[in-house]
């Protein structure tokens, strides 16, 4: 049952998290980008809480550790989804979705000297792979005016914090229990994206049913299922081989850019889409290298994905 869960785990999380990137485009029509994300991380911080409660869960287990997870979920949720809903107010969704997959490439170089992760050789030829495929989607799209270079320029910021903190879960939160960890990562997240609501914005919204409808998905079905689904996967194997699962996501955005919303991509995009892909393939067929928590016992401290 626990290696069915880990096969479908990357495939859920995959389609979860491209979901977001559709229906985020539907909301911030009406909602401002950083008041979207706040309403988002705040509900789904209340919502978890409520869940521990029921389950009569304690944060005791995270004694000593809530800081490390604080910093991670407020790079992981807060930092990267902030830039992204700003830049995807003015870009197309699949494209930003593109430029968040430099994400897999940073934490794999990364991920060697810090987490002491190997990838094979057909590994890091699909990490190229999956870069040279972003280049050729994102490249032309940035010199087509200041306003598109800047939705970039804001995905690589998001891209930069999701891989700083994946890295840093990595490091220091694999071995805590799955819900109050994510519960303390997004209340983390929250609190941050108030804050820079506040800060930076003129909070504006027309709650249509549409909106609701977005906040609401992105609540349940992203901020809580996918972020539950990409720590339980961080548990289970190297920060490099999951976070390859993003060379996936744009293709999948692109899909459902086009059913639902209209979006099209030109033939060099498509193209740049299809070499992403095969990257992701590459990665994700290789052989698990030292590091990787499937090639040797699993780490210390509590065990079980929802405890």
């Amino acid at each position: 049952m626990a290696d069915t869960g880990a096969r479908l785990a990357p495939y859920l999380f995959i389609l979860l998290w491209s979901s977001s990137f559709v229906t985020a485009r539907v909301g911030l029509a009406v909602v401002s980008p950083l008041l979207f994300v706040a309403v988002r991380l705040v509900a789904a911080t209340v919502l978890l809480g409520a869940v521990l409660a029921v389950r009569r869960q304690s944060l005791a287990p995270l004694r000593g550790r809530w800081h490390h997870l604080a910093l991670a979920g407020m790079l992981v949720n807060g930092v990267t989804l902030s830039a992204f809903h700003v830049g995807m107010v003015t870009e197309n969704a699949a494209v930003m979705a593109l430029v968040q997959t430099l994400s897999p490439l940073l934490i794999a170089i990364s991920a060697v000297p810090l987490l002491g992760e190997r990838l094979a050789p057909g590994q890091w030829l699909g990490l190229v792979l999956g870069a040279i495929g972003v280049i050729l989607v994102v490249a032309p799209r940035a010199l087509e005016g200041p306003a598109a270079w800047g939705a970039v320029q804001l995905g690589l910021v998001g891209a930069a914090s999701l891989a700083g903190g994946t890295l840093y879960f990595g490091r220091f939160g694999r071995d805590v229990p799955l819900l109050p960890g994510t519960a303390v990562q997004l209340g983390a997240a929250a609190v941050l994206t108030v804050m820079l609501t506040i800060g930076l914005e003129r909070p504006h919204a027309i709650w249509t049913f549409p909106a609701v409808a977005a906040v609401g998905w992105n609540v349940l079905g992203v901020s809580i299922g996918a972020m539950v689904l990409y720590y339980y996967m961080l548990r289970h194997g190297t920060a490099g081989r999951v976070a390859a699962n993003f060379y996936l996501i744009p293709g999948t955005v692109a899909v459902l850019g086009w059913a639902l919303l209209g979006e099209r991509l030109s033939r060099p995009a498509a193209l740049g889409f299809a070499v992403a892909s095969a990257g992701v393939f590459l990665v994700a067929r290789g052989r698990p290298g030292r590091g990787d928590l499937r090639s040797g016992p699993p780490p210390p401290g509590p065990s079980g994905a929802a405890r």
